[in-house]
């Protein structure tokens, strides 16, 4: 199947809201403002994709890129291992996570032709329990590490600053695409 190219111009497309930043440790505020997004980031994501055809979802955001349903699909994948990262940080010492290949996962049969709303509801579930976690998480436990392979140790205020990210990240894609397009 041929898929429309999104039309390009500007900023990097894969950059609509700038490179991640690292950092290994957040205030008390800078970390309740990374709860909250990762709490906001389901229901920004279901409202970005709101009314698209199945046609749009089928349009990768950008040239090369995924489509928007294979975005979708991604940011439940991503988020599910985030989930899991955090638990393992909480209850291991320093445990070693493990990586995924991200694009191929993106290429299964399921993320290319799936209906998004079935990881919508995986995402508003998931956070839902994820943000429970988190907001009760004492604040000195947010330095406790887990081992990356490809990132090396990171500690838990460093993967909230990531996932923050990523959820505000795919959702511009997504919004980023639609102006682009001019989509109602």
């Amino acid at each position: 199947m041929t898929t429309p190219a999104a039309a390009t111009s500007g900023p990097d497309l894969r950059y609509p809201i700038g490179r991640l930043e690292r950092r290994a440790s957040l205030s008390a505020d800078e970390r309740r403002a990374a709860i909250d997004a990762i709490a906001a980031a389901p229901a920004k994501l279901r409202t970005a994709v709101k009314g698209l055809s199945d046609s749009q979802l089928d349009t990768p955001y950008r040239p090369g890129g995924w489509t928007v349903r294979q975005l979708v699909h991604h940011v439940a994948d991503s988020h599910m291992n985030a989930y899991t990262r955090f638990r393992l940080a909480l209850t291991e010492d320093n445990p070693t996570i493990k990586p995924y290949a991200e694009a191929a996962w993106a290429e299964l049969v399921d993320a290319r032709t799936l209906p998004i709303g079935v990881s919508l509801a995986l995402l508003d579930a998931m956070h839902e329990r994820l943000v429970h976690l988190l907001r009760a998480t004492p604040p000195d436990a947010f330095a406790r590490t887990l081992n990356h392979p490809e990132n090396g140790p990171m500690t838990m205020d460093a993967l909230l600053g990531v996932y923050a990210w990523h959820g505000r990240h795919h959702t511009a894609h997504v919004s980023a695409l639609r102006e682009r397009m001019k989509w109602e």
